[in-house]
């Protein structure tokens, strides 16, 4: 299908590159700058709960994201950008915004993004790996173990052509530590 005008893009650097849950026309690797992807964000809802938090990924100041973009139509988007609000925002933890992304294919397109709050309550800022690897290790929450989302990520980095020393790096003191 051919792009239209009134289309709309969305960026995803965690579980929305391997299950967005939304109808989309096409789909991009796609780079954002200023932004890096990290676990910094307490999750008391999805991968935690407040007695018990876990961590989930956020998009932080500084650095740059592999992602992937989508584009969604015109028509579908009220419906879209609605799931992603319940979604994305149970807690209120990110901030909407709408950024350039870099595609794969050269293009450059305004996406919507979710970018980390760093004021927000939930905000972890930057932790050291082995407490990242505490908390993760052992968490869950209504969309299941918090070990699971690290190794859905590092698996669809592999998948996208990204390896991420830190990320694998991380999953496998996570392991260790559940495996104890």
């Amino acid at each position: 299908m051919s792009e239209q005008a009134g289309d709309h893009w969305v960026y995803g650097y965690g579980s929305l590159m391997w299950r967005p849950g939304f109808p989309w026309q096409e789909r991009r690797g796609a780079t954002l700058h200023g932004r890096r992807r990290a676990f910094c964000i307490y999750s008391v809802h999805h991968r935690g709960t407040y007695e018990r938090p876990g961590l989930v990924l956020g998009l932080a100041p500084g650095g740059t994201a592999r992602g992937a973009a989508y584009r969604v139509a015109e028509s579908d988007w009220p419906e879209v950008y609605a799931y992603l609000r319940e979604r994305e925002q149970p807690t209120e933890t990110y901030v909407e915004a709408r950024r350039p992304v870099q595609l794969d294919d050269g293009r450059r397109v305004e996406a919507l993004t979710f970018l980390s709050d760093v004021h927000h309550k939930q905000w972890a800022g930057a932790l050291s790996i082995e407490r990242q690897a505490e908390l993760i290790a052992g968490a869950a929450g209504l969309s299941g173990r918090n070990v699971d989302y690290l190794r859905d990520l590092v698996e669809h980095l592999r998948q996208e052509g990204v390896k991420d020393r830190a990320m694998e790096r991380l999953l496998a003191m996570v392991e260790a530590r559940e495996a104890l």
